[in-house]
């Protein structure tokens, strides 16, 4: 049997998930991360994408998240974001209406910062549609 721990996830406006696990897996600025039982200490920022909690052996959830923080310590790990949401949550005809309307925004950009934006609003909605199919 796996070792687990405490793993928390939390949004301005909900407690999203608080169990224990055996791992999580999502992006960091730096790339792909896993976190397990015992895993050192560290404290980094998350970047948008599917974060993946294996539950026990063979059950897996994956959820969208976007920029947060997450901080592994001895006692639990907890992911801090601007939003989660399960495969069931997520409205896919808001999100493709979403990346095209960013996509239209992309074409006439000119400022880096229209051009940042766009880019993260497509990101987003590419990244919720591929969670949205894991359901």
């Amino acid at each position: 049997m796996a070792s687990v721990f405490r793993f928390e996830v939390f949004t301005p406006y909900r407690l999203f998930f608080a169990d224990n696990v055996e791992s999580v897996s999502l992006r960091l600025p730096d790339g792909e991360i896993g976190v397990l039982a015992h895993h050192s200490p560290f404290t980094a920022p998350v970047e948008i994408g599917t974060l993946r909690i294996k539950i026990k052996k063979d059950e897996w959830r994956n959820a969208f998240i976007s920029t947060g923080i997450l901080e592994v310590t001895e006692i639990k790990t907890v992911l801090m974001v601007d939003t989660a949401e399960w495969p069931d949550e997520i409205d896919t005809a808001r999100a493709i209406s979403s990346g095209k309307h960013a996509r239209e925004s992309l074409e006439t950009a000119m400022l880096k910062y229209e051009i940042d934006q766009a880019k993260d609003k497509i990101r987003r909605s590419e990244i919720r549609l591929k969670v949205a199919e894991l359901k």
